[in-house]
């Protein structure tokens, strides 16, 4: 018997959780439609198949991660801002390691909504980085090596990737300094 009342976002949030337990790898119709007890055509009603799925997904997590970083940045600038950032992002894909995932593939330019909810996140760590002085004509490459130093961090920690006995959170704590001496480097700065 269908359930009554399921909706577009229901499923969302249903298969976000899924994908934060199994993997997004394991996401699937079925494993969503089996949560709520229903059939998987009942599933088509609100999303298009599993690209649809995954595409909810990713809206909902864009939307979550863009919140989380924004209230991390807000009332901050400069290394304080970077440093709450940079742990928000990285608490985010601790806490959601499918929804994390999910947000790795930048939305195809035929999808003007994702691409909008895609761009909040990408709009905070700008206004983070304006504080260091990088200019909108240098955003978009201050912007990657941020993104491209954090995630390569989370991945890393997320896969097993530090197999050292060494204190990952020195290691984090030496990236983030770091991060900031590149940012604040006043002579030179090829992102200013």
């Amino acid at each position: 018997m269908p359930r009554a009342g399921l909706t577009r976002r229901m499923v969302a949030e249903e298969a976000a959780r899924i994908a934060d337990e199994r993997g997004l790898d394991s996401l699937s119709l079925s494993a969503v439609a089996q949560r709520f007890g229903v059939a998987v055509p009942s599933l088509y009603k609100h999303v298009d198949g599993l690209a649809g799925l995954h595409r909810e997904v990713a809206l909902l997590a864009a939307a979550e991660f863009g919140d989380r970083i924004r209230a991390a940045a807000t009332g901050r600038a400069g290394p304080d801002a970077l440093r709450s950032v940079a742990d928000a992002y990285r608490g985010y894909a601790h806490d959601h390691p499918g929804r994390y995932a999910v947000l790795q593939k930048a939305p195809g330019s035929d999808d003007p909504e994702a691409q909008k909810v895609f761009y909040a996140p990408v709009e905070v760590l700008a206004a983070v980085l304006r504080g260091f002085g990088v200019g909108d004509d240098r955003a978009v490459h201050a912007v990657r090596v941020l993104r491209s130093a954090l995630h390569g961090f989370v991945d890393l920690e997320a896969r097993g990737g530090f197999g050292l006995p060494d204190d990952t959170e020195e290691t984090y704590r030496i990236l983030l300094d770091g991060l900031v001496r590149a940012f604040q480097d006043p002579a030179g700065n090829a992102l200013r």
